[in-house]
């Protein structure tokens, strides 16, 4: 693979707080103005495919090497679901057939130059996670996910730390699940408390790039195949999220 100009790792310490939305729909937001990869390294739960309205495709292969598929937003993707005989069959894999998999999603996909590669990444801080690490050595950035409590923000920690362990420019945060507007009354219901992610980022000197209040119709959009199809306050929230995670890049 000729190396994109930045490859962001996204992480999370645990499962449950949104990585994958976040991955699918930051991804599809920064493909409106670059060529924009978003590969789908997480191989026992590859769920990226079905959010982006791609269940059923198939990989094929051009001149020995593997062809993304292509999102109407122009938004390249890599997943193994493509390769499994149905959506619900099993990966029971050891990690020699992972690492192998993911050196030929990075090394035999026919990419081409891209300005950024997301990595939507499983939970913690495994096989998968080390692959890459040490594949695209050195990634640009990490942006690590986490709901505002305490026991996902435990675990959210272990992940900013991995990502500096294996060199590991910038580690961002996002606080996923902020709050949930209230449909009768208006008011904000803080569903998982508030602020526990930006204060994890001041006292880790990591950058906190903004929270994600929890939407209905993200939810709906990503089980129908529809990223950022959904109202102007949430895609506002992820267009901003993705001007941010440019900037944070370094991108111009």
């Amino acid at each position: 693979m000729k190396k994109a100009r930045y490859v962001l790792m996204v992480l999370s310490g645990k499962g449950g707080v949104g990585k994958t939305t976040v991955a699918v729909n930051l991804a599809s937001a920064l493909a409106h103005g670059h060529r924009v990869g978003l590969l789908d390294a997480d191989l026992h739960g590859p769920n990226v495919p079905k959010m982006l309205g791609l269940e059923g495709t198939t990989l094929r292969v051009h001149g020995g090497k593997i062809v993304p598929a292509v999102t109407p937003d122009n938004l390249l993707v890599v997943s193994l679901e493509f390769a499994l005989p149905s959506a619900d069959a099993p990966v029971i894999w050891r990690g020699p057939l992972k690492m192998k998999a993911i050196q030929q999603f990075v090394e035999d996909v026919d990419w081409g130059d891209l300005d950024l590669l997301v990595v939507d990444l499983p939970p913690g801080t495994g096989d998968e996670p080390l692959s890459v690490a040490q594949l695209l050595s050195p990634v640009d950035a990490a942006l690590i996910v986490t709901t505002p409590q305490e026991v996902a923000l435990l675990d959210a920690k272990k992940a900013a730390n991995f990502a500096r362990k294996v060199g590991v420019q910038r580690v961002g945060v996002v606080e996923n699940m902020a709050g949930l507007r209230c449909p009768h009354c208006g008011k904000e219901i803080k569903l998982f408390g508030e602020g526990g992610a930006e204060r994890m980022a001041k006292e880790m000197g990591l950058e906190f790039l903004g929270r994600l209040p929890f939407f209905p119709e993200v939810v709906a959009a990503g089980d129908g195949g529809k990223p950022l199809h959904f109202s102007s306050e949430a895609r506002a929230a992820f267009l901003a999220l993705a001007e941010k995670v440019w900037d944070f890049l370094g991108g111009s």
